[in-house]
């Protein structure tokens, strides 16, 4: 009967206690284990290395892809907006701060050994095996395709095209980096970007060669007034698009 009595009492003293643990907690939350900053850090780190994974998966998605035939959401297109996500992943966090999510990134290097050994081995591996020895295999191989389509009377060159991508992998890497802003629309920044070169750089080229097609074809008594289309309208894509713009 003594024992029963005292607990309304005891009851009546913890609740205080428990209210200012929760106050406490509310106002001064404890924070984030070195262990998960350590695994924060080490995932930031690799994201360069998985968007040359994603340029190499973009790559050999280019020969499924085809080459006169290019599908907004293929394989090879969305290869190459993750190398994007990857190369501009930092930035893209800071979004979450106007949504009121704080996102307080580790600042310093990597404390547990064993993650900091585990980031710099798996780095290495992606640019000195993967980038430096397995790439140029594959492209060797998409090369040796391209003559056996050729042999069996396909086109050779959708494999062609794959190598050469292959092959500069590290080169479009770079140049995706150096589109790089930093800033909250750094996604955004690279893909304008990429859409200037290929408007400036790659589809004037791809016009002369088209325009070479068609005079092959021409000699070969083939239909060519299709390439010419092309070429004229590679060369005039900017002009074609600034005249949608207008007219929306």
């Amino acid at each position: 009967m003594h024992k029963a009595g005292l607990e309304p009492a005891r009851g009546r003293a913890q609740a205080p206690a428990i209210e200012r643990c929760c106050i406490q907690l509310g106002t001064n939350p404890m924070p984030a284990p070195q262990l998960l900053n350590d695994i924060i850090s080490v995932l930031l780190l690799l994201a360069p290395s998985a968007a040359i994974l994603s340029l190499v998966l973009a790559g050999m998605s280019l020969r499924r892809d085809g080459a006169m035939t290019f599908v907004i959401g293929g394989g090879f297109t969305k290869w190459i907006f993750w190398a994007v996500i990857f190369v501009t992943l930092q930035p893209l966090l800071s979004w979450f701060t106007s949504f009121g999510i704080s996102t307080q990134l580790p600042s310093g290097g990597i404390s547990n050994a064993w993650l900091s050994n585990f980031e710099t081995d798996l780095a290495q591996f992606v640019s000195q095996f993967i980038l430096q020895r397995l790439v140029p295999t594959l492209a060797a191989f998409l090369v040796l395709r391209a003559i056996l389509d050729a042999a069996s009377g396909q086109h050779p060159l959708p494999p062609l095209l794959a190598a050469m991508f292959l092959l500069a992998t590290q080169t479009t890497f770079d140049l995706l980096q150096s589109y790089n802003t930093g800033t909250q629309y750094a996604t955004l920044d690279i893909l304008d970007s990429l859409w200037n070169h290929l408007a400036a750089t790659i589809m004037p080229i791809a016009a002369v060669l088209a325009l070479i097609g068609a005079i092959l074809n021409f000699a070969m008594r083939k239909p060519f007034l299709r390439l010419v289309a092309v070429s004229l309208a590679m060369m005039t894509a900017s002009a074609i698009w600034k005249l949608l713009t207008a007219m929306m």
